[in-house]
């Protein structure tokens, strides 16, 4: 057992003079090693969040009043870590996986709501076997007693339930007191740097299902089947090299803020000169935010009030700009009839993981390129269709994971997936080749160093138009094809949403999923990046006198100080990633010629101006799918914004 730094009312009172050396004499807790905590364990059971709220709700000190919130509460509570037992899609995917393996959810349940899980309703596959005490999700006990038991992964915590003087389990964080009066907390408490640590998030952020993996011939490969990989990507990535560049998840995930207090009795005492962190705890999924305000928030249930749901979203919004960054290099000049070529679009993934990472059913990340004459779009790839996701063709360059189970070709069944199929999703910085992380496809191949490149080029070429008219015959300098890319991201695609409601034969929990999306009018693609170039036009509708519309990996392409002018934020790239797409060099197309996915289908580059606003169903129903009218409509309105 740890040594415990804790020191209730009537130890302040008899030692006073002790304690202000005291905390500075003992050791740190040393690393507790202890079983994973079982249902019924626990003596002192997690107390619910709100008997937090209490002391950890306060407004910034004097002099932080324009800063983001940064009390624990106000940033804990909007969060998906908080509402992860009320995460509606979560429970449609547990009500499939325990239709696919009965009995296998308990580890669901144990990491989205940790306090059901000890209490016993580890075995709920649905929400309605919660207590309301347990749709808090990942409480504050749950990570402030968690003690570094040394197994990460599949949410095996070890819970401390051993009391402190106070007569209270004793809350453990990364500060000390160090002076009685000065921001000592009213309970006991304990000094574990384990608790701002990756390890901690590594508890939950790496998963493993119970197949065993089989390699593109089938074959076992001697491991279990790697779910997610989140902490093991950061823990192989050059952030977690000790350094000026170390980040962990912290820096990014719950941002550090200088003389922050501890609790509303210290809300003007610099009791922590060395600061404190924001409890924003975000990632990447906004529309279930926004999905969750609508249910629980003022004008749901009223469970959370709205202000913290668009706390998270501040939040959200701010942590999304600085995934990626994104450089587009273009030709100086174009002649429409020979076709567009030498364009070339960068992405570099400034994370500490795989960009997307986590649960990988349905998420997919791609590039949206269109380039267009005035108010007429000429060619396209990628472009998103609402209620669809984006357009297959040729050269769409998409980042996801794909897994399936081998014997039957079956996705989307997260305990059935044993092989994967794919993984074209962007490594982080440093990630060395291993059998936990690795990308399975060819698109990535080795750097000098032994490393998988962290960026991503694509490139691009578009066959020759004979039917554009020059609008201003008279004027040719006023002639210019405006190019732009977006990188795009869904967290829950259509077709994944619908396989949730369609696959679910043992509750509604996937109908009443679908029917969530579709009022809220389905979940839009996030923009992680955006940039632009405008290429001079030379020529108009005639014929090239010789065009084969293959890609010439050769052919040079100039940056933002040519002739192709860039009308980003900053030349060349866009985001406010820390890294910087333009110092990077990287390898050409992959060895599918650009696609960036051998499977998908579609019309020829030269046909895209024709097909980019076709509307194909792609399964859904039709009670869900209202694309006629308003998918024109939105065609029309998506033009006339791109030729702005």
């Amino acid at each position: 057992m740890p040594r415990r730094r804790s020191f209730g009312p009537f130890w302040r009172r008899a030692h006073a003079g002790v304690l202000l050396v005291v905390p500075w004499l003992l050791p740190y807790p040393s690393v507790a090693r202890a079983d994973p905590t079982v249902p019924g364990e626990l003596t002192n059971p997690l107390i619910e969040a709100n008997g937090c709220q209490l002391c950890h709700t306060y407004d910034n000190a004097t002099g932080h009043e324009g800063q983001p919130r940064y009390a624990p509460f106000y940033g804990w509570q909007g969060s998906m870590m908080a509402n992860a037992a009320r995460d509606p899609v979560f429970w449609a995917g547990v009500a499939l996986a325990d239709q696919d393996h009965p009995g296998e959810t308990t580890e669901c349940i144990r990491c989205h709501s940790p306090r059901a899980f000890l209490e016993g309703r580890g075995g709920a596959t649905s929400i309605d076997a919660l207590d309301p005490a347990d749709f808090d999700g990942v409480t504050c006990e749950a990570c402030h007693r968690m003690t570094d038991q040394g197994a990460l992964g599949n949410a095996q915590y070890a819970i401390d339930d051993v009391p402190g003087l106070d007569g209270l389990v004793p809350r453990r964080g990364p500060w000390a007191y160090p002076s009685p009066g000065g921001g000592d907390p009213p309970h006991d408490w304990i000094m574990d740097p384990f608790t701002g640590s990756a390890q901690l998030c590594g508890t939950c952020h790496d998963v493993t299902t119970p197949r065993e993996r089989l390699d593109d011939d089938g074959l076992p490969m001697g491991t279990m089947f790697n779910e997610q990989r989140t902490y093991s990507e950061w823990a192989g990535s050059a952030f977690a090299q000790p350094g000026d560049d170390f980040r962990s998840c912290v820096d990014c995930h719950m941002p550090a803020v200088a003389d922050k207090p501890g609790c509303n009795q210290f809300v003007d005492q610099s009791a922590h000169a060395t600061g404190g962190r924001r409890h924003d705890l975000v990632g990447a999924n906004r529309f279930m935010v926004e999905l969750l305000r609508a249910e629980y928030g003022n004008s749901g249930t009223g469970a959370v009030n709205d202000f913290f749901f668009n706390q998270t979203l501040e939040r959200m919004d701010e942590l999304l700009a600085t995934a990626a960054t994104l450089e587009l290099q273009g030709p100086a000049q174009v002649h429409l009839g020979e076709g567009l070529t030498d364009l070339q679009a960068t992405v570099t993934n400034e994370t500490g993981h795989k960009l997307p990472t986590g649960y990988s059913e349905g998420r997919i990340m791609w590039l949206e390129v269109a380039a267009s004459y005035g108010e007429q779009v000429l060619w396209t790839s990628g472009l998103y269709v609402p209620g669809m996701g984006p357009q297959e063709d040729p050269q769409l360059r998409d980042y996801q994971g794909v897994a399936e189970q081998y014997a039957t070709g079956t996705t989307m069944h997260l305990l059935l997936n044993d092989h994967w199929v794919e993984d074209t999703r962007i490594p982080p910085r440093g990630l060395q080749p291993n059998v936990e992380t690795d990308p399975v496809g060819s698109r990535y191949p080795l750097q000098g160093d032994g490393t998988w490149p962290h960026f991503d080029v694509a490139t691009y070429a578009f066959d020759g138009l004979t039917d554009v008219q020059d609008a201003t015959p008279g004027d040719p300098s006023d002639d210019v094809l405006d190019v732009r890319v977006r990188l795009l991201y869904l967290v829950n695609t259509p077709q994944y949403v619908q396989r949730l409601a369609d696959d679910n034969t043992s509750n509604d929990a996937g109908n009443e999923v679908a029917m969530l999306f579709d009022t809220l009018g389905g979940a839009p693609p996030l923009v992680l990046a955006e940039q632009s170039l405008s290429v001079p036009i030379v020529g108009f509708g005639e014929p090239p006198v010789e065009s084969t519309g293959a890609v010439d990996d050769t052919a040079g392409v100039v940056d933002s100080s040519g002739g192709a002018q860039s009308t980003g934020p900053n030349p060349g790239t866009t985001g406010m990633g820390t890294g910087s797409a333009t110092e990077t060099e990287g390898p050409g197309q992959d060895d599918e010629g650009g696609s960036g996915c051998s499977c998908t289908t579609g019309a020829g580059a030269g046909s895209d101006r024709a097909a980019w606003w076709l509307l194909v169903p792609l399964g859904w129903r039709a009670r869900r799918r209202r694309v006629g009218a308003q998918a024109r409509d939105w065609a029309r309105d998506w033009i006339h914004y791109w030729a702005r």
